[in-house]
């Protein structure tokens, strides 16, 4: 990653927003600034990112607590001096949050297990599909029934290509027949199958939410019947299938309460943005250290052209200053080398 100085803009290496899985964004911006520049102690950060110290401070004892990050080897021992933070490295960091939010979610998604499993001492009534195969014809009848509204709660951050293959054509199918689709989900993982699908399913309309902590792996069909997973996070060991209004009108309030407390994630930390090519050459080329007026004379531009073409993307960003567009930009991969064909076109 380069530097900032003579002008530069600093571009990191992708790290996934860490605010999916419940960091702050303060703290998802100094982890990032650790992993981008190494070992640094709160007084460096805080200049760096230009943020307040206290802030700084904060988001360090919230790294430090959640094991993201600790005190640097060469650090000294506490009281001597200031303390030098060093990130874990970013899929240790990115297992460490799953892990802690997989624990948060069982204790709930554990309260509806015991209610419906056999010999419990306050069954629901419920009827169980033994497994995946028998609950997946199941939910084809029931969707092919459906009128009004499709609620699905996902607590897996993974979707294989054959559930894709299954599930999103049945999505189409409701959206198209217009009936109302909104599917809550965690932060997806590497090796997630379900992007294409995601512009797909928001083009036609369906809803989609993300919470860092999900309880319980559910499908609810015109708040008439629900499909509960028998094991919290899958349908492997088959599902429960529940008619009783009482506790289908519980089970749609316990999907409303956590639909109301999630966020989109198109809105949730650095928002997505569609770099034009003209931002893109002037990122590219501040990123390998030339200044603002050394860009400009790159690309044939006035100095004040770029200035404002940066302050631009800041605000689009929601950032306060070049260092830190610089880690946004990073996240997003959204630099590219400088073609002297990426500003044909534009008006200058």
């Amino acid at each position: 990653m380069t530097g900032t100085g003579g002008g530069g803009l600093a571009v990191g290496r992708a790290v996934p927003l860490l605010v999916r899985w419940g960091v702050s964004a303060d703290a998802d911006l100094v982890y990032r600034c650790l992993v981008s520049f190494g070992s640094r102690d709160a007084g460096t950060v805080a200049t760096s990112l230009g943020l307040a110290g206290r802030r700084v401070r904060a988001a360090i004892d919230e790294l430090a607590d959640a094991d993201l990050i600790g005190p640097a080897a060469a650090s000294p021992a506490p009281g001597a001096g200031a303390v030098s933070w060093q990130a874990v490295p970013v899929e240790v960091a990115v297992t460490t949050l799953r892990r802690r939010a997989l624990r948060r979610a069982r204790p709930a998604a554990g309260a509806w297990a015991d209610l419906v499993r056999p010999g419990a001492r306050r069954p629901l009534p419920a009827r169980r599909l033994p497994d995946r195969a028998t609950t997946r014809g199941r939910i084809a009848e029931l969707v092919a029934l459906e009128r009004t509204e499709h609620l699905a709660m996902n607590p897996e951050t993974v979707f294989s290509a054959d559930a894709l293959a299954i599930a999103a054509p049945m999505d189409i199918a409701l959206l198209e027949r217009r009936v109302r689709l909104r599917s809550l989900g965690r932060s997806p993982a590497d090796g997630d199958r379900s992007s294409r699908h995601a512009t797909e399913f928001a083009r036609l309309g369906g809803e989609y939410r993300e919470a860092s902590e999900l309880p319980h792996k559910l499908m609810i069909f015109d708040h008439r019947v629900v499909l509960i997973a028998v094991d919290p996070l899958g349908l492997d060991e088959g599902t429960w299938e529940i008619v009783d209004p009482g506790t289908v009108a519980s089970l749609v309030s316990l999907f409303v309460r956590h639909w109301t407390e999630a966020t989109d994630p198109r809105w949730n930390g650095v928002p997505e943005v569609v770099l034009t090519p003209r931002e893109k050459a002037i990122v590219a080329l501040l990123a390998q250290g030339h200044t603002d007026t050394g860009v400009a004379k790159e690309l044939g531009m006035s100095t004040r052209s770029v200035t404002y073409a940066l302050r631009s993307l800041m605000d689009r960003l929601g950032v306060e200053n070049r260092f830190q567009l610089g880690l946004a930009l990073g996240a997003m991969q959204a630099a590219s080398p400088h073609s002297t064909e990426s500003t044909d076109g534009e008006d200058r």
